[in-house]
């Protein structure tokens, strides 16, 4: 079954998620694998709490100085021999690329793994012009073959197992390869090193781009960027304008960050630092680089108090192996290039279209798991609770949602009639009560019955309860020294008053 595209609301897309067996169990394999590595990694680096603190101080700074760091890179960049563009939009962004590979005759571009360039389709737009292009990375290869979209930030192909991918490749190949991952790995690694010699260019991404000295910088685990880098003699390299950070010091903050919180390294395998194309001493690398720097609503966060620090942003992906949520339903049912709790933020804040995207802030429990998880510190609990503020100001609430929230702060606002409220509610309940659960999926209880049960009112409640347990407080009070008690009347006095006490 298939669960990608972004047809239906989140809910629909879920539903289908949640019904996919196949899925649910490989997305929650992976999501827990990474997580435990994740957990390991930061416990055996020690002061990890001090370090995400750290990280969140750079890009903090990075972001609120960002016209700053952008002009010194570009700069830097330019005088290393880059061509530097930039880009507003996403077909200002695609214009660019198309035209350098237009000028350049290209007939194949080899790809490294990009979610910039996931986020403007632009392998769709290149082949709409004739032009192949090959995602190298062996995730993204996979599901390039699939004829799918990401469905996981730092593993495209999470949602599979290598079952699955021994069918896609076999189809590929014309013959059955066994679902063995070093079979498999050996026939995509000897099938790309033919495309990595005949590619016209090779297109990267950028995790961070460094202003001191114009570099770019890419984390990868499989080799396969840097013979993106240096094998085509034209490089292309779309990066996210807020992927700047300071100096090479810096790097070395996120470079202890980002891959113990992606996927419980200390580092990744390949790190390549580059800095212009190649020169005359150099033994590879390209002959002409260009950077494309996009905006495409990253700048619409800026200054705003409540969403700036969404630009904090490192794409580790650890929100997503920490959210309930995305564990039980993969990535595609976001709808969107970017899923879990960040895409849940990210792509109603890029494209400013809270009224397409107004179901998308629902798709979270709130608990903050996200945050704990975010190597930098980034609120995205909070900023799901503004984004669906935003919603309802915007007058994309749900209107039953409104009745019924209307309903309960009218029951909640008099003790009365909350009292009443209850007590028709045990009277009410015995017509679905059964072994003390409702499991009835009428109404509002359909959706939490699916795949719960709602505990019935008890006979006595707390407040019920509450009359005996005072009586049991006040005579404990009595039977303590008579210093003791005179001190917590005393407090109680103060607190009561509006002060301080002090124990």
């Amino acid at each position: 079954m298939s669960t990608t595209g972004t047809a239906g609301t989140v809910k629909e897309r879920a539903d289908l998620a949640l019904n996919d067996d196949f899925l649910r169990k490989a997305v929650r394999f992976t999501t827990e694998r990474l997580r435990n590595g994740k957990k390991k990694a930061s416990e055996d680096h020690g002061n990890w709490d001090d370090w995400r603190e750290r990280g969140r101080q750079i890009r903090l700074h990075t972001i609120a100085h960002l016209d700053y760091y952008l002009n010194i890179f570009t700069e830097n960049a330019r005088a290393n021999g880059v061509h530097v563009h930039f880009a507003d939009t996403a077909a200002d962004a695609v214009k660019v690329a198309l035209d350098i590979a237009e000028r350049k005759q290209a007939k194949t571009i080899v790809k490294s793994k990009s979610m910039v360039t996931e986020e403007l389709h632009l392998n769709h737009h290149l082949e709409k012009i004739g032009i192949e292009a090959i995602e190298t990375d062996l995730g993204e290869y996979i599901i390039q073959l699939a004829g799918e979209t990401p469905s996981h930030i730092i593993i495209p192909a999470i949602h599979k197992n290598r079952y699955q991918i021994a069918d896609l490749l076999s189809a590929d190949a014309g013959e059955t390869l066994a679902p063995d991952t070093t079979v498999l790995a050996g026939f995509v690694r000897k099938k790309l090193r033919e495309k990595f010699l005949e590619a016209d260019i090779g297109m990267t991404g950028c995790n961070f781009a460094i202003a001191e000295t114009g570099s770019m910088v890419l984390f990868e685990n499989e080799g396969n960027a840097r013979m993106v880098t240096t094998v085509p003699k034209t490089q292309i390299t779309l990066m996210g304008m807020e992927r700047i950070i300071p100096s090479w010091t810096d790097l070395e903050v996120m470079a202890t960050l980002l891959p113990r919180s992606a996927t419980g390294q200390k580092l990744t395998v390949y790190m390549s630092g580059i800095t212009g194309p190649r020169r005359s001493e150099d033994g590879d690398g390209p002959e002409e680089m260009h950077i494309i720097i996009v905006d495409n609503g990253r700048s619409l966060q800026l200054g705003d108090p409540e969403f700036q620090e969404l630009l904090n942003c490192i794409r580790c992906g650890a929100c997503l192996n920490a959210c309930p949520v995305y564990r039980h339903i993969g990535g595609h049912a976001y709808g969107g290039t970017y899923s879990g709790p960040i895409g849940a933020v990210l792509t109603p804040s890029l494209q400013k279209n809270v009224g397409e995207w107004d179901d998308i802030a629902n798709a979270s429990s709130l608990c903050g798991a996200c945050y704990e998880a975010c190597p930098v510190k980034i609120p995205l609990h909070d900023m799901l609770v503004y984004l669906r503020r935003r919603k309802v100001e915007a007058g994309h609430g749900n209107k039953i949602e409104s009745i019924g929230m209307k309903g309960f702060s009218a029951v909640m606002g008099g003790s009365k009639r909350f009292r009443t409220i209850l007590n028709l509610g045990k009277l009410g309940q015995k017509l679905v009560v059964r072994n003390g659960e409702i499991r009835t999926k009428l109404g509002p209880l359909k959706g939490w019955n699916t795949y719960r049960v709602t505990p019935s009112i008890p006979k006595k409640t707390f407040r019920d309860s509450w009359g005996t347990i005072e009586e049991e407080i006040r005579n404990g009070l009595q039977e303590m020294d008579p210093a003791v008690r005179s001190r917590m009347e005393a407090a109680v006095k103060n607190r009561d008053k509006g002060g301080h006490g002090h124990g």
